[in-house]
């Protein structure tokens, strides 16, 4: 009985609704519901709010690394060691199939010397025993002449180049026993900075390219080298002079890749432009900061 009346009641307001545009009341004799919610546009892709740019520039830097072409002594401690691992390995080994067969043939004598040995296990045959090839390897043993190994003064001349005494550090002849690393100077702000050779970060190249790119840019070149992974091995993060900073650009986040050296070398197109120093100098060219970075990564070959 309820529903009736309320229709009877309604039905005038509704007839005011459907003269009024845009009320969502329709004049047919069906009930037509609006919801008076906006409903917000679908965003397609190619719509979306782009995001601000980050205030850091991404640099790509390449560790060059020339290993040690001499080696030196041995210290005493690192003979003691190489020699308990000697004698470890030799008592946590097998018997190698010579060793075998030096136990076989004195087993074999040894049958020799019993009362009721059989003459016929021999079968009436030569055997050449382990211990008559071990006195023909001795034979050939005292002919062979080995390579004069350098030590002594002749070393010494090695270690001390004409670069070492030049005190030269833009050469690669010098510190042969030491492992070296390239650094060249660039121009950050008002200030020459010494730094592994980077550049900056492109789109569309990983950062392995980028690093790549950094060593084949630098003027005069002629090095080849092999990089070790296409992952980053370290990263450093610095701000820029307060001269030289700008709304988009505050500093660099660097991603240093490590190199081994195989041949060549950089021109020297402009005096000091480039070094290759040893571990223990670095220090003389890098700022702390960048020199705790890099020493993370950086391990003698």
């Amino acid at each position: 009985m309820a529903a009736p009346v309320r229709r009877v009641l309604l039905r005038p307001l509704r007839g005011v609704l459907t003269q009024i545009p845009g009320s969502g009341v329709a004049s047919s004799g069906c009930r037509q519901l609006s919801v008076g919610l906006r409903v917000p546009a679908v965003q397609k892709p190619n719509e979306a709010v782009l995001e601000s740019p980050s205030p850091w520039r991404l640099l790509g830097a390449v560790f060059v690394q020339r290993r040690a072409v001499l080696s030196r002594d041995r210290s005493p401690i690192e003979k003691d060691f190489a020699e308990l691992l000697k004698q470890t390995e030799l008592e946590r080994s097998l018997l190698a199939d010579h060793e075998l067969r030096l136990l076989e043939d004195a087993e074999r004598v040894s049958r020799k010397q019993e009362e009721d040995y059989d003459s016929d296990e021999d079968s009436g045959q030569d055997i050449v025993t382990a211990q008559d090839l071990e006195d023909t390897w001795d034979q050939k043993l005292r002919q062979f002449k080995p390579a004069q190994r350098v030590t002594g003064s002749i070393q010494k001349q090695l270690l001390n180049s004409e670069a070492d005494k030049k005190a030269d550090r833009t050469c690669l002849e010098r510190c042969l026993a030491d492992s070296l690393v390239l650094l060249v100077k660039e121009k950050i702000g008002g200030e020459d900075v010494w730094l592994l050779p980077q550049v900056q970060w492109e789109n569309g190249e990983t950062l392995r390219e980028t690093a790549e790119r950094a060593l084949t840019t630098l003027t005069g070149n002629s090095i080849k080298a092999t990089f070790l992974g296409n992952a980053p091995c370290g990263v450093y993060k610095y701000r820029f002079p307060k001269e030289v900073w700008t709304e988009s650009c505050v500093g660099a986040k660097v991603f240093f890749f490590k190199a081994l050296l195989g041949s060549g070398d950089l021109a020297p197109n402009k005096k000091g432009s480039h070094v290759w120093v040893s571990k223990t100098e670095l220090q003389d060219y890098l700022k702390p900061q960048y020199l705790e970075q890099v020493g993370r990564f950086m391990v003698d070959l």
